[in-house]
This record gives structure tokens, C-alpha cells and sequence, in this order.
């Protein structure tokens, strides 16, 4: 991750949570590892992450949409699996970014068609659409200087992910538009925005994950507070770095969820709140998502 990155993941100090005035979730905290703390998949295989000449490769393309909710024309980036073709629909991850990300997140440090062309190619992933939005839903959404002010937009995304985003993928490409179809998964700020609108509405996606988890992130009881919902999920995952500050918030969340018996994948690796991370956890993330 680049260094300016970095200082702005720092910052998330000063960044409330999304809960009732005068209720700030915390940011940064001093790291205390519990027992179960551990990784649920070893380190991936030499290669995985390499671009290989022989097998059939997917593309990756921006695309522009109309979203309502912003006034605007907005950007995600696609991508398509090899050999996709109108007539045969597929399966859609929604896949969102970080407080200082856009679009385009995901392709410049983690490069998610790398990952599928050489999971699917393997047999272990199944083809799949991937949709990268930007998750900061407002006009100005290549914001300078303070993205922490901008904060809010990332809220406000919820409404243009399920009635602009979610509607131009399903109008423009073949996709299985039923929620066993559709995933939606990010890292950090876009962590939290999973869990919050995933969780939130269980009739459109039967697979959640939160990676490393910002602290816009709900409070646990907020976040599913009907336990029994969750039978309803094919997966809900949880991911972070034991050197990451902000493991307290993923932490919190598994252990309200073995509370209450919903199952889930835990996977602490030791990495931090970085690149390496997220594209790791991508990585393995990708192989559940069976969509049978």
C-alpha cells in the first residue's frame, strides 16, 4: 500500500461510527489476540497470484451508470469471466473499497481478474461478474485532500448500491438476479458498508463478507439482531490482520456471533491493515462463493 494510504488509514481515529449521536464506535486500540484468533486457510500457494499465459483470461471494463440517488453519471469498473457471453447468466460479486479508494481499488492492488482467471481456470471458483463501484456516493467521488469529510457519502451509498448500482449491472449484463446469486464483500470502510447493508438486507444477498472492518461497521446486536436470519445466509465471513488496530471491531462481531451459534468464517492472518491483506483474503474469500 502506498505510504499516503497508509497515513489515511491512521486517521480513521477520527472517524465515527454510523450509530446514534454521542455513541462513537473506537478506532485504533491496543491489540489483544484471543485463542480462536487464527488463520481458516494456509498461506496461498506459490504462483496464485501471477498472471498465466495458456489459460482463457477474463477482461476487465469501466463502465459509466446513471445514478438517481447521486444526480450524476458514475463510474465501476467490471469484470467478466473468460468466455462470457449474454446468453448464459452468472452469479455477482459486489465487491467495494476503502475510505481513500474509488473504482478502481481493487485493480491496482489486488488485481481480482488475475485471481479468477486462475481460479476458475484450476476448478476453484466458479465464473463469476465482479463489480467494483466507488462505495462514496457523491458527486465530487474523487475527492482531494481530507477524505474523512467525505465520510458520509459512504452511508449514503446504500440507497445507489441496491437502487442504481445493483439495477444498471442487471439491466446491462447476464447476471442471476435472485439473492443466492449475489455476494457483496469489501475491505475496511467498505468492510463495514458489507456487514451493514448485506446484514441488512438478507432478501438480496446470501453472501456477506467484511474484511478487516472499519469502524463504520454497526454495533453487533445492530448488525443482526434476529440470530435466526442467519440461517438464511450461505455465508457470512470475517477477516482480519492480527497486527491491525482495528481487529477489536471484527473481534467483537465473531464472538457475538459463536454467542449466538451462527456459523461464520474467522480467518486471522498476521498480516496488518494492508494490501497484502485484502488480497490474500480475496483470494480464499473468492473459492467459497460456491453459488451452488
Amino acid at each position: 500500500m502506498k505510504p499516503a494510504a497508509c497515513a489515511l488509514l491512521l486517521m480513521l481515529t477520527a472517524l465515527p461510527a454510523q450509530e446514534p449521536p454521542g455513541q462513537p464506535r473506537k478506532a485504533w486500540s491496543p491489540i489483544v489476540l484471543q485463542e480462536d484468533d487464527k488463520p481458516a486457510f494456509p498461506p496461498p500457494p506459490s504462483g496464485w497470484d501471477v498472471r498465466r499465459d495458456g489459460i482463457p483470461h477474463g477482461r476487465l471494463t469501466m463502465i459509466e451508470y446513471d445514478s438517481k440517488t447521486v444526480g450524476t453519471r458514475r463510474h465501476m469498473n467490471v469484470y467478466t469471466p473468460p468466455g462470457y457471453t449474454p446468453e448464459k447468466k452468472l452469479p455477482v460479486l459486489y465487491l467495494l473499497h476503502g475510505i481513500g479508494g474509488d473504482e478502481t481499488e481493487w485493480q491496482r492492488f489486488a488485481q481480482p481478474e488475475v485471481l479468477l482467471d486462475n481460479l476458475i481456470a484450476d476448478g476453484k471458483a466458479v465464473p463469476m461478474i465482479v463489480v467494483m463501484p466507488n462505495g462514496r456516493a457523491q458527486k465530487d467521488d474523487h475527492p482531494k485532500g481530507d477524505v474523512f469529510k467525505h465520510a458520509p457519502a459512504f452511508s449514503v451509498f446504500e440507497k445507489d448500491l441496491l437502487q442504481d448500482v445493483i439495477p444498471a449491472i442487471e439491466a446491462r449484463y447476464a447476471v442471476l438476479a435472485d439473492r443466492e446469486h449475489r455476494a457483496l464483500a469489501g475491505l475496511s470502510m467498505g468492510g463495514g458498508q458489507s456487514l451493514n447493508f448485506g446484514l441488512g438486507h438478507p432478501e438480496l444477498f446470501a453472501w456477506v463478507g467484511g474484511f478487516s472492518s472499519a469502524p463504520n461497521t454497526r454495533k453487533s446486536a445492530d448488525l443482526m439482531p434476529d440470530a435466526t436470519a442467519a440461517k438464511h445466509l450461505r455465508l457470512l465471513w470475517l477477516s482480519c490482520g492480527s497486527r491491525d488496530g482495528l481487529i477489536h471491531i471484527s473481534q467483537d462481531f465473531h464472538s457475538w456471533l459463536k454467542t449466538q451459534g451462527v456459523p461464520h468464517v474467522w480467518h486471522v492472518t498476521d498480516h496488518a491493515h494492508d494490501a497484502s491483506e485484502w488480497k490474500q483474503v480475496l483470494y480464499y474469500f473468492l473459492q467459497q462463493l460456491r453459488f451452488g
